[in-house]
């Protein structure tokens, strides 16, 4: 049969088919048939097990920068870290510990550094691959918006990214307290960002590495990045004969938000010491807000933000190196104010509106100190219930610098009282007796009582003003009876409960009281010291005859209440109450007032007013603007309660 040319054409092209079916299967694996059945159930696979440096061997061992150009083999994606490399997750602490002369390397890793804007486009639609991403046909032309919008994703992807990494040293070798004063040798961090450095350390490349020194056993570092980022935390060769133990302890954590953990370096200290007696002290925070709205301020008082921790200064070598470091403070803080802490029995904390502006503060009274002994306050941020710890920015806790602060001698004839009913403003030591007052709660109510009671009697006489007459028929455009009577109440309470130091305590502007009576343990003044003094009423009682009499504490000095309250008394009162001032220079001014000095210089107190506390330099006192100062106010302050 003859074929005509379009036959002869498709035989020839059906048997050459025939002849490359049959080259084909001669030569490969039928398995390849089933490829495109086993795609979808092998990827995945594939994807989590592959060993990428092992698949590439032969290009990496040519050209050690090479890096693949297959999105779905990107280490930075598998979260693959080198060798010897531990990764680190986006504010989770990876605790570790680090031998002396030796290195522990880890990486931030482009995954977990831009995780979040990742997932944010794969929301959006905007990874350009996802099941959300909208991708045109072949034969569609992109409007120039959308290629507007497609350069603007690139770029945003592409974009370099700030990190945050930070350390803390929780446990390190311990001065041996008989060989030295040294501080234990602190650790260094190293960062790298380059590809090329991987092992950041004291023998790397310094031209690409940063080298950020620990400070007190804390270190902070930002950086900017489009990748990985490589860190290397190195503990230095410690000297067996001074220090015990060659090993530290670290928590080290990265993140793209903020610093997980944190300290405050400044001069000033954040937390304020009100006072101390032989065996407490009583601190507080600075205002937590400045806001007068009582939405917000109920809120915060419903709060406690701050732990606390505290070290006798005589044994200062456990925390030496460690002041900066929350998990340090945790471990070797001899008392720790946290959730199970070290002594945390010891202290006491909770919410005041004490001081002016009657804006919240978070208040930390410490009993079972030593008497005559110095002691550093550390204040530490750590979040609150649910806001701290692992996964959360900042939750590794910010600690800030210490405060300083001394109890007094073991005359116990000072004691701290606080949270009284009537004087609610009243938190400091004061004369006491633990012979005729079992407890501070006892001496507190004795306190309160003796102002509560005399207040009722001015109350009567304020009774008899027109306190709500007319305008023009009042005894002051400018002042009310209110405000009358809170001026004579923190007159009243500042005079009726003095503030008490030791009677050792040589501060020139302390007034020496009850000198003739002997101490709680019995002890008396000797013949020379009492002459010294002289014999006035003023030195040898007390400003309230009920203290001698009651309380018995023996010789003690006082800190005078503030010659500006008697002034804001007078300003505030009708004149037909009789309220007079002495001034500078009078009868009786320099044993019943004191003048306020430059208290933000030294942290002394030079005289009383409610919220008065020993306030560093720059910290700011939180009794400024307590009550006005009135000059030129003359005449003589007339007997009440004994004063004189």
């Amino acid at each position: 049969m003859k074929l005509s040319p379009l036959q002869s054409r498709l035989a020839a092209s059906l048997l050459g088919s025939v002849l490359l079916l049959f080259i084909y299967f001669s030569l490969f694996s039928p398995q390849f048939a089933l490829a495109d059945e086993r795609l979808e159930q092998t990827l995945p696979i594939l994807l989590d097990d592959i060993d990428i440096p092992l698949a590439l061997e032969d290009e990496t061992a040519r050209d050690p920068e090479y890096q693949p150009d297959f999105a779905a083999f990107d280490r930075s994606i598998i979260g693959r870290a080198p060798a010897g490399v531990t990764g680190l997750a986006n504010n989770v602490p990876m605790p570790m510990n680090v031998e002396a002369g030796t290195t522990q390397l880890f990486a931030f890793e482009k995954g977990s550094i831009f995780e979040n804007e990742e997932r944010t486009l794969e929301l959006r639609g905007e990874d350009g691959g996802g099941s959300h991403a909208v991708i045109p046909r072949a034969d569609e032309e992109r409007s120039t918006g959308e290629e507007e919008v497609e350069d603007r994703r690139i770029e945003k992807r592409q974009s370099s990214k700030m990190i945050f990494i930070s350390a803390n040293t929780c446990t390190q070798p311990n001065p041996d307290p008989d060989k030295t004063s040294m501080d234990p040798p602190q650790l260094t961090m190293f960062v790298s960002t380059n590809p090329k450095n991987q092992s950041p350390g004291p023998s790397a490349d310094a031209n690409t590495q940063v080298v950020v020194e620990f400070v007190e056993g804390a270190v902070m570092y930002n950086t900017t990045t489009t990748g990985d980022v490589f860190i290397g935390i190195h503990a230095p060769n410690v000297s067996s004969s001074l220090f015990m133990g060659q090993t530290y302890n670290f928590e080290v954590a990265a993140s793209s938000e903020a610093y997980f953990h944190s300290y405050n370096a400044q001069q000033d200290a954040d937390l304020i010491w009100v006072d101390s007696d032989s065996q407490g002290a009583l601190l507080i925070t600075h205002n937590l807000t400045d806001s007068t709205d009582e939405a917000t301020a109920d809120q915060i008082m419903r709060t406690q933000p701050y732990v606390m921790f505290a070290q006798n200064t005589q044994e200062e070598w456990s925390i030496k190196g460690l002041k900066y470091s929350y998990c340090g403070l945790q471990n070797n803080a001899q008392i720790a104010a946290t959730r199970n802490g070290k002594f945390a029995s010891m202290v006491t904390t909770g919410m005041t509106r004490r001081g002016p502006g009657n804006l919240p503060k978070q208040e930390f009274y410490f009993s079972g100190l030593n008497a005559s002994a110095s002691y550093l306050g550390i204040l530490a941020l750590n979040g609150d219930e649910g806001k701290s710890g692992s996964g959360v920015v900042g939750g590794g806790g910010h600690v800030y610098r210490a405060t300083n602060f001394t109890t007094k001698s073991d005359h116990g004839n000072c004691q701290i009282i606080l949270n009284l009913p009537f004087c609610d403003q009243v938190a400091y030591s004061v004369p006491s007796n633990p012979n005729s007052f079992a407890n501070a709660t006892l001496l507190a109510t004795f306190y309160d009582n003796l102002a509560q009671s005399a207040y009722s009697n001015f109350q009567k006489a304020l009774a008899q003003i027109s306190c709500e007459a007319p305008a023009t028929q009042r005894y002051s455009l400018v002042r009310t009876c209110d405000d009358c009577a809170a001026a004579y109440k923190s007159w009243l309470c500042s005079v009726t409960i003095p503030r008490c130091e030791d009677f050792s305590t040589t501060d020139a502007w302390l007034q020496p009281r009850n000198l003739r009576q002997a101490f709680p343990n019995g002890e008396t003044l000797d013949a020379a010291t009492l002459a010294g003094f002289g014999n006035t009423s003023a030195v040898t009682s007390s400003r309230n005859p009920a203290i001698d009499e009651v309380v018995r504490p023996g010789p003690y000095k006082e800190v005078l209440p503030c010659e500006d309250l008697c002034y804001n008394l007078t300003q505030s009162c009708p004149s037909a109450l009789g309220f007079n001032c002495p001034r500078p220079g009078m009868v009786g001014f320099n044993t019943s007032y004191g003048i306020r000095g430059k208290q933000d210089e030294n942290g002394e107190v030079y005289c009383n007013y409610p919220g008065a506390a020993h306030v560093f330099s720059g910290a700011g006192r939180i009794g400024d603007g307590a009550v006005g100062l009135a000059l030129g106010v003359v005449g003589l302050l007339g007997v009440l309660l004994g004063l004189f």
